[in-house]
């Protein structure tokens, strides 16, 4: 049982109404001795400790809530070659790697791919993978973008698997006439990410990785065999992994003012039937735009509309999300308009100002990863896979994320976020004057 009143639920979205039924994850209680102790049960957590269990390591996953409950169950599911920090990566990592920084990062845009894919086919994951995505264009510029991107991508050999859609030719992916244009990308997917989760941690579980729930950590002892402790136990290692991204408060004094949340909201309508959803996206893509603060979208396996956007920046939650997200819907599928909402919510994202993911060592056997800006499906699976080789002693990838100079704000915690918060208005400024 998970036992303590502190426990919470998943929140009430789409995601958790439609999780497979898995059976639960116990509590700690007393005191367990492993290899590698991993605080945070969401991708980055559950994604090690696979990688780890895979390879003969006794692992221990602990989480203060429901496997899945922070933004790894409260995203819009879209799995795509994206890096919002992707020039910051490529000038900061030429200071460690030089000219192959470039070959690097691109490849770091699909790794994530590659391991979810091959994942969903070894275990047999039932998470309504899809391949397919667009990105959109409100206006000429946006198109420009585009064409840059397709121009690189052309250049890396993707061929085929992307394709610019012109304005005339948009009606045949979409029924809507907001866009100008698109960038059509078949590499790229979307599932249902809580899915996923719970089925990479019944994967490790079956290699033998010890799965808490209802655990949250109090306090990390630093030591040779550092310990972790909870309410209820601890867990003696020989090195930990803190991977808890918006939601945690541990180890603060070091962690501060590097990362901030945003508030994402999502809803989801009613089941609109086959006909109307293959209507509105016959080819059933994932979807977003090309703005800064961005919408996003896509069809559920029952044929919903997932809709998400209205990012903010300043760490409260919204209170109103289809009153907020209703009217970019409507504007987009017009005949979507009135549409019932039965779902809605909100999660956390962890925010870093250059949109480098922050991986580094508290102490010499104490890890830390966090901060996915936006991007967290995909890099939280690369990110998995990095500490895991790092945690085994294999340095080379961590040693170059841990070598970026990342920024710390001078003011802690929501004065820091108001700070983000006006650097996004900021951009969104510039948005509206390109």
């Amino acid at each position: 049982m998970y036992g303590e009143d502190f426990v919470k639920s998943h929140a009430p979205t789409y995601y958790a109404a439609s999780a497979n039924p898995a059976p639960p994850f116990p509590t700690l209680k007393g005191e367990v001795q492993v290899d590698v102790a991993i605080i945070g049960g969401g991708f980055t957590g559950v994604s090690t400790a696979l990688e780890l269990a895979e390879k003969g390591y006794r692992v221990a996953v602990l989480e203060a809530n429901r496997i899945g409950w922070g933004a790894t169950g409260r995203n819009g599911g879209q799995v795509t070659g994206s890096l919002s920090g992707d020039t910051a990566m490529a000038r900061q990592f030429r200071n460690t790697i030089g000219k192959q920084a470039d070959e690097f990062v691109w490849n770091l845009r699909w790794r994530g791919h590659d391991i979810i894919r091959q994942r969903v086919e070894r275990y047999r994951i039932a998470c309504d993978l899809k391949f397919g995505h667009m990105q959109t264009a409100l206006k000429p510029a946006h198109m420009d973008e585009l064409q840059a991107t397709f121009e690189m991508g052309q250049r890396r050999g993707m061929g085929d698997q992307l394709q610019l859609v012109p304005a005339d030719r948009m009606g045949d992916y979409l029924e809507t006439d907001l866009y100008c244009g698109g960038l059509l990308n078949k590499r790229n997917m979307h599932l249902h990410p809580l899915n996923l989760c719970l089925g990479e941690a019944e994967a490790a579980r079956a290699r033998g990785a010890l799965i808490f729930e209802g655990s949250r950590v109090d306090e990390i002892v630093h030591a040779a065999h550092p310990l972790v402790r909870t309410a209820h136990g601890q867990v003696q290692a020989d090195a930990v992994l803190l991977a808890g991204n918006a939601y945690h408060h541990l180890e603060r004094k070091k962690l501060a003012r590097r990362m901030f949340p945003a508030s994402l909201a999502n809803m989801a309508t009613v089941p609109l039937g086959r006909a109307t959803a293959t209507r509105i996206n016959p080819q059933d893509l994932a979807v977003y735009d090309s703005r800064f603060v961005l919408d996003y979208y896509r069809l559920t396996a029952d044929n919903r509309l997932l809709f998400g956007g209205g990012t903010s920046y300043s760490g409260h939650n919204l209170r109103q999300v289809a009153a907020q997200l209703r009217p970019a819907m409507e504007r987009t599928f017009p005949r979507l308009k009135g549409v019932a909402i039965q779902y809605q919510w909100t999660g956390l994202d962890g925010i870093v100002l250059n949109r480098i993911p922050l991986l580094g060592k508290l102490s010499d056997n104490v890890y830390y990863a966090q901060g996915y800006s936006g991007h967290g499906i995909a890099l939280s699976h690369i990110v998995g896979e990095i500490m895991a080789h790092a945690i085994r002693g294999e340095m080379e990838q961590f040693d170059i994320f841990e070598r970026v100079r990342h920024v710390s704000l001078p003011l802690p915690g929501s004065w820091g976020s108001q700070i983000v918060a006006l650097g996004m208005f900021y951009y969104r400024l510039r948005e509206l004057l390109r």
